[in-house]
């Protein structure tokens, strides 16, 4: 079995488990880049709270957001924990998207993917995973999104390894995937959810739908060791 097969039935087996899972959460592809900045270290119960609070104020408009203060904008997140660091995230994102797009996610989308990226990695306080987000869920841009349950679940197939960096773990499924925005946007909510419910850091084994496929492609992690 291929590589690639083997990463489309952990995804095709996860899908007829769980459903589409329509994520991310969001009415507008400008509150998507919100919350990929405010889900950093924090709960998405939290992050719904705090969009909730800037919406109330109409904060949600970018225009508005962008001419307010860092001491405005803090509170209104506190929910989402390092609100002040955060409030300057947000802040230093809505500066470049003025001075680079003019405040237009359409100008901003249209841009090179891969320029893009590189642009958005210069702002202080972005990191990899919340840039990735904020190009495949708010841009459609095919960029497959890594994160913690990612390589936690793909190690334990010995599909990467442990110690890969999010980079090499990135390029991993880039290179054995077809580049397909809807598959890699679905893909990444599937296992988000797999890793938050079942495949944590002591797993629920015998509840997992992927543990073993077809008789052929296993789960590596011992069963025994499952709490």
């Amino acid at each position: 079995m291929t590589t690639e097969r083997k990463l489309l039935k952990i995804y095709t087996t996860l899908l007829r488990e769980y459903g589409q899972r329509n994520w991310w959460p969001a009415e507008t592809s400008f509150e998507v880049i919100l919350g990929a900045i405010l889900t950093q270290n924090v709960s998405w119960k939290n992050v719904e709270t705090a969009i909730h609070n800037l919406k109330e104020v109409n904060l949600l408009d970018p225009e508005k957001l962008y001419r307010c203060e860092i001491d405005t904008i803090a509170p209104l997140i506190k929910s989402s924990r390092y609100y002040n660091q955060k409030a300057k995230k947000i802040k230093n994102f809505m500066d470049f998207f003025y001075s680079d797009y003019h405040g237009s996610l359409e100008k901003m989308s249209l841009e090179d993917h891969s320029l893009l990226r590189t642009k958005l990695l210069k702002i202080k306080g972005l990191g990899e995973e919340t840039v990735d987000s904020i190009l495949l869920y708010s841009c459609n841009k095919p960029v497959f999104v890594v994160d913690a349950y990612t390589k936690r679940i793909f190690s334990r197939f010995g599909l990467i390894e442990e110690t890969a960096t999010y980079g090499e773990t990135q390029h991993f499924f880039i290179k054995n995937l077809p580049q397909d925005i809807v598959l890699f946007n679905d893909f990444h909510a599937q296992i988000v959810h797999l890793g938050n419910t079942i495949c944590k850091t002591q797993p629920q084994c015998n509840q997992c739908p992927i543990r073993i496929i077809d008789g052929k492609l296993k789960c590596r992690y011992p069963l025994e060791n499952h709490s």
